[in-house]
């Protein structure tokens, strides 16, 4: 099974320390470059930026881009401050709401005057976002913030000072905001796959099985990848199903392991580096057993549990997509493949276990247990309990059956060779910005503290596509720290678009953005804790070897 491969990475030339000065390079392979003529439009036109390009592998480059950072004096330096949570104030809709990051003005100012009066530096301040392809952008609503610091333990220090004046908050520093005169730094890392060149295989791994997380480092160095960079979403809490389970679409060599979150894009990729396309998908899944046929929900995933929701009619709240939610449906029937885990779910509900040929051998209420060599399971929870009951009979044969199908409604048959993986929001449509950020649940109606976070300001980001020549292109950029600011998602784009992309998308990222080459991580995860697992990764391999 090519998701356990072993064998060590032969990575070609001398990879370059980002920030090192192209006088450095110390290999043929490793090729400096002057400022683009197309640098990547962030900051200010004048920054400074260095490229430097490394060949891994015949027809795979790394491009380590480090852009601004240096001169401060032609703008006001960034800086550490604390961003207040704000209750309901008297004025607000909802004064009961509990305390957010962006409320209201009338609630900003009336917390501000409060934090005044008692001696704090307060300072309320309209959040305005940029207008997407399908959102409208504007005010968000108002933030306030604390003082001015140079440094992040005197912002947490005042943080601290608030607490005790009964304030929460948190230490932010302000070149994350997302505003156009930041002057860095940047640090983007690019890989480059061309087709032309290219011979040996493109493959996303999700390691032993789909519920555990593994990091982007250990499934690059159990297949022995020449580099890698973290994939799509997953379950990260335990209370939204099993930890490590795709958050949407997953297909793995053809096979449909995850359902799609409804029409949510996703990275098709092929083994030999071609033909990598983004694509919205939907699905549909039936049992059938003899002249009964039951409608699906889902696939190797908790039953009830719908991590980005874009489910089934009955969901709740939404079977719309509503990313980083979990919706819920009591009533729902489920699949399980060997590639889930050791075993399946447990829980209240009635599970039909088959056997290699599809034959029912065995009926298990409560739910949960071991699947036989090759088999495959059936869990029904609530009402869809009865249904399951009518239809499954020891003995009997019951046949699983999927199908995914495009924006068209046309049917997707992957081979072998095809990996498909979940992502989102889009960024580039035919080599125009395209960002979709409602269409896919990034836009939360009733609470716009999570697009500020999410959407509107700088994080970690991994982004993924193709360019106009058909190369495959996976880019990571840094963020959350001083040392490189992050990119928001509109900033992702215009990234993505200056690359040379045709068509873009984002997959995980945050604390998840991980780039590896030659088995070691070369960019700098935000989590605190280092390196985090994740669900997936997409694997760079070299040419096997007769």
């Amino acid at each position: 099974m090519k998701k356990r491969l072993c064998g060590a990475a032969a990575v070609l030339g001398v990879l370059v320390t980002a920030g090192a000065p192209p006088a450095q390079a110390s290999s043929p392979a490793t090729r400096p470059h002057q400022p683009a003529r197309h640098a990547l439009p962030l900051g200010p036109a004048d920054l400074t930026e260095t490229r430097t390009t490394t060949t891994l592998q015949p027809g795979v480059t790394l491009t380590r881009i480090v852009r601004g950072g240096g001169d401060e004096s032609a703008a006001p330096a960034p800086h550490w401050t604390v961003e207040v949570s704000i209750p309901g104030g008297a004025t607000s809709p909802d004064p009961d709401a509990p305390p957010t990051t962006l409320k209201d003005r009338a609630s900003a100012e009336e917390l501000t005057a409060e934090l005044k009066s008692k001696g704090f530096q307060a300072r309320a301040e309209q959040v305005r976002t940029e207008r997407t392809a399908d959102y409208a952008g504007g005010t968000l609503g108002w933030r306030v913030r604390v003082g001015t610091f140079d440094s992040q333990p005197a912002a947490t220090a005042e943080r601290s000072r608030l607490r005790a004046a009964g304030h929460t908050g948190s230490a932010v520093h302000t070149g994350w905001d997302g505003d156009a005169d930041a002057r860095g730094p940047w640090h983007v890392d690019v890989l480059t796959i061309d087709p032309r060149q290219f011979r040996g295989r493109l493959d996303a791994s999700y390691g032993p099985d789909l519920e555990r997380r593994e990091p982007t480092s250990q499934l690059s160095r159990t297949a022995g990848a020449t580099a890698a960079v973290n994939a799509g979403f997953f379950v990260l809490d335990p209370k939204a199903g099993a930890p490590g389970d795709p958050a949407g679409v997953g297909v793995y060599d053809g096979r449909l392991l995850s359902e799609p979150v409804a029409g949510r894009p996703a990275l098709v990729t092929h083994d030999n580096g071609r033909r990598t396309e983004v694509t919205r998908l939907t699905w549909r899944g039936r049992v059938d057993a003899g002249a009964t046929s039951l409608p699906l929900n889902g696939i190797n995933r908790v039953p009830g549990l719908i991590r980005n929701c874009g489910g089934s009619a009955g969901d709740t709240p939404t079977s719309r997509p509503l990313h980083d939610v979990t919706c819920t449906n009591p009533d729902e029937l489920v699949t399980f493949t060997p590639e889930y885990g050791a075993a399946t779910p447990s829980g209240e509900g009635l599970e039909a276990v088959l056997d290699a040929h599809d034959r029912v051998v065995e009926l298990r209420s409560p739910r949960g247990g071991a699947l036989p060599p090759g088999g495959s399971s059936v869990q029904a929870t609530g009402r869809r309990v009865a249904d399951l009951t009518a239809a499954a009979h020891l003995g009997d044969r019951l046949r699983v059956s999927t199908t995914l199908l495009d924006e068209r409604g046309h049917r997707v048959r992957p081979t072998t060779k095809t990996d498909i993986l979940n992502a989102g929001p889009e960024l580039v449509r035919d080599g125009r910005l395209h960002v979709t950020p409602a269409t896919d649940g990034m836009v939360h109606p009733d609470d716009p503290s999570w697009y500020y976070g999410w959407v509107h300001k700088r994080n970690p980001r991994t982004l993924a596509g193709v360019d106009a020549a058909g190369r495959t292109v996976l880019v990571t950029a840094d963020g959350r720290s001083t040392a490189s600011l992050g990119l928001s998602i509109a900033e992702s784009a215009e990234v993505a678009q200056s690359l040379g992309l045709r068509d873009a998308v984002n997959l995980d990222g945050g604390g998840s953005t991980t780039m590896v080459t030659g088995g070691t991580v070369i960019n700098a995860p935000s989590d605190a804790a280092g390196e985090r697992p994740v669900g997936d990764a997409l694997l760079i391999l070299p040419r096997r070897q007769n």
